[in-house]
């Protein structure tokens, strides 16, 4: 294919609302080079206040996508000199700006993967913003927010290209379920944050500075920023407000792309050529489908097919939509051709399943990795009643689930962490928590969910097989170094705050937070009190 040259040097996974620097192989070089803060852990104290201890991955390989059938493809009409047109912000030439133009252009071999990445998806995103009449600049966003990487995750629940919180999607028609999260659909989240964007813009009287800094660092915490300064009678712009370190560098970071973009011969870059139109197609498939016969189709593997519509969580497409898939501009007529011809019987893999003594709903579901609402629609169930003796007809992969790679298995696959001490395994029962789990084995929930790669948030299934470390030699005040550095400070009680939610955030036990506060986890939190911790910052 084309040849990849993309020295835009671009930044890292700053999520949005408090996400801080990935952890990804990518951004190794990136940490301390560009930021040394992260090496000797200053502001670490600030950092523990402000909720940013939440870190950002790469889950899912880059997979290759044959988006053309000449390899040798001449380019004659280049996108980033379309991009190129249409950047109009004012970037300063300070020091912010510089330092991070300086590092982006030293590392072009990131910008490389970045952009291939980028390829079948930012055509689409260019249009929307022309559509929208918003600054192309935003084009760069998703760079900076996840290397644009629709499988991009946090543990602090952000996902998608976009990094959008599970709440912040919903408030802008994100649909999240079982079988699909939007956050990781491309357009459906690129169209969600445009929606958000302007809702920002507007919110901030059209500064699109103050915009970013807030889909970064929540509209709250920019809003008091600028009270707080036009009280004092100070500027109220962005260059100006005290905003958390973070915050302070991720609007630089996309000024410093915008320019790298803008002049690339004067800092000797070249950057990689897209062509200048579509390169993949949205088909609409009408009604459910087994993936791996949709890959088949297209005449791509299962990986391909789910790197390029990430936002399925499962063996097949959503029963209730979306019912479309991207595909590659090239394959688009077999895939019709082939589709046309399936039954509806086709389209699934049907076994008929005879119910026995003591089965429910839930659990046959959990057995074949379907939902009860699936299996009654199915079965045309008015109701959760069934009967042993009787069959009921359950939709099925066509392949074993290991074939699909789904992207909850490869997420859990390159986060999970291994522990120390003596390994067992926990079948969730009906009324677990992971805070029970916790008790039960004397662990926190934190360290279960990290042992089993999935965020403290995610909703446990029944019969899920959980994997328990005890009499780790990891403890909440020894590091993995087996070094610590202890530090007291105070943390105000947010709304929403647990004793178990503060305890997972800063590694200690709740009976350590009771005992250093007179507290009883009988008694409720009250937003804006104040708790004494001691903290291995080393840990966090």
């Amino acid at each position: 294919m084309k040849k990849i040259l993309f020295p835009l040097s671009l930044t890292f996974l700053v999520g949005c609302q408090n996400m801080q620097l990935a952890n990804n192989d990518d951004l190794d070089d990136y940490s301390t080079a560009n930021d040394p803060s992260l090496a000797n852990n200053v502001d670490i104290y600030q950092a523990l206040l402000a909720d940013e201890s939440a870190k950002v991955i790469h889950p899912k390989d880059d997979v290759d996508i044959q988006l053309s059938d000449k390899d040798s493809a001449v380019i004659s009409d280049n996108l980033w000199d379309r991009i190129r047109g249409q950047l109009h912000f004012d970037i300063p030439q300070n020091s912010k700006v510089i330092a991070q133009r300086n590092w982006y252009a030293k590392h072009d071999s990131y910008m490389d993967r970045v952009a291939k990445r980028s390829e079948p998806f930012i055509y689409y995103i260019v249009e929307e913003i022309e559509k929208h009449d918003m600054p192309m600049e935003l084009v760069l966003l998703p760079i900076v927010e996840s290397a644009y990487d629709p499988f991009a995750y946090s543990h602090g629940s952000a996902s998608g290209m976009w990094q959008f919180l599970s709440g912040t999607g919903k408030q802008f028609g994100l649909k999240q379920d079982w079988w699909y999260d939007g956050r990781r659909d491309v357009a459906a989240s690129t169209q969600a944050a445009m929606k958000f964007l302007r809702y920002l813009h507007k919110r901030f009287d059209g500064d699109w500075l103050l915009a970013l800094a807030a889909y970064n660092s929540g509209e709250g915490r920019v809003s008091r920023a600028v009270r707080d300064n036009a009280r004092k009678g100070k500027p109220t712009d962005f260059w100006n407000l005290k905003l958390p370190k973070e915050t302070r560098d991720y609007v630089p970071k996309l000024l410093a792309l915008a320019d790298l973009v803008k002049r690339p011969d004067d800092f000797n870059l070249t950057l990689y050529a897209i062509d200048n139109k579509p390169v993949v197609s949205q088909v609409d498939i009408g009604s459910q489908l087994d993936l791996a016969l949709a890959a088949d189709l297209a005449g791509l593997t299962i990986n391909q097919l789910h790197a390029l519509n990430p936002g399925f969580n499962r063996w097949a497409t959503a029963p209730n939509g979306p019912h479309s898939l991207l595909i590659p501009n090239n394959k688009v007529e077999a895939f019709k051709a082939g589709l046309a011809k399936l039954s509806k019987d086709d389209r699934l893999s049907w076994q008929r399943y005879k119910i026995k003594n003591g089965d429910n709903l839930g659990a046959i579901a959990n057995r074949f990795n379907t939902t009860i609402t699936v299996i009654k629609e199915a079965n045309n169930l008015a109701n959760n009643n069934i009967r042993a003796g009787k069959y009921l007809l359950i939709p099925t992969a066509a392949q074993s689930l290991d074939k699909y790679k789904s992207y909850e298995q490869v997420r859990k696959t390159k986060i999970a962490k291994k522990g120390s001490g003596n390994k067992i395994t926990h079948t969730v029962k009906s009324g677990d928590t992971l805070w029970d789990i916790g008790q039960k084995y004397k662990v926190t929930s934190g360290q279960i969910a990290k042992w089993n790669g999935f965020a403290p948030k995610d909703m446990l299934r029944l019969g899920q097989k959980l994997t328990i470390w005890t009499g780790s030699a990891t403890t909440a005040s020894t590091s993995a170094s087996g070094s610590s550095v202890m530090r007291n400070i105070n943390y105000k009680v947010r709304s929403g705050d647990s004793l178990d939610r503060i305890a997972n955030k800063f590694k200690v036990s709740i009976s350590d937070i009771e005992r250093w506060n007179k507290l009883s986890r009988k008694k409720y939190l009250q937003p804006g009190q104040m708790l004494k911790l001691s903290v291995n910052v080393t840990s966090i």
